[in-house]
């Protein structure tokens, strides 16, 4: 049985529309008309590492973490393959860095893109606690 289901169409050049759902995600290889398909991966990557970190600290009693932003850098090679994947958590709860240790450790085993990339690509995640 099929989770997930998605049609892209492409009908020219370098741009696409993929529609998951009702919804759709205009992308452009080029990055001209959207942002093109590596963009897109480290912000669903980044967006999904966001909810996982919260998800787990709801799920081990933690207050609330208020605002959570997560910034998101990335390194190509020369044929635009993705090298690194970095992550920096703006938190607006005061953790302690034991603290942010431990939820980063939930965040990856609950992030399904983190799960569902090669180890190499994993993303390098600094936390900055109290930041609003």
């Amino acid at each position: 049985m099929t989770d997930i289901e998605s049609t892209t169409v492409n009908e020219a050049g370098f741009q696409a529309t993929s529609q998951v759902g009702d919804f759709n995600i205009d992308t452009d290889a080029t990055g001209e008309s959207g942002p093109d398909p590596n963009e897109v991966l480290v912000a669903d990557y980044a967006a999904c590492f966001s909810y996982a970190f919260r998800a787990g600290a709801q799920r081990n009693d933690f207050d609330e973490l208020g605002k959570i932003q997560t910034d998101a850098e990335a390194d190509l090679d020369d044929e635009d393959d993705l090298t690194a994947i970095r992550f920096t958590l703006h938190v607006e709860a005061d953790l302690t860095n034991e603290e942010a240790d431990e939820l980063l450790g939930y965040a990856e085993d609950i992030c399904h893109v983190h799960a569902a990339l090669k180890e190499s690509l994993y993303a390098d995640v600094t936390v900055n606690a109290g930041a609003f």
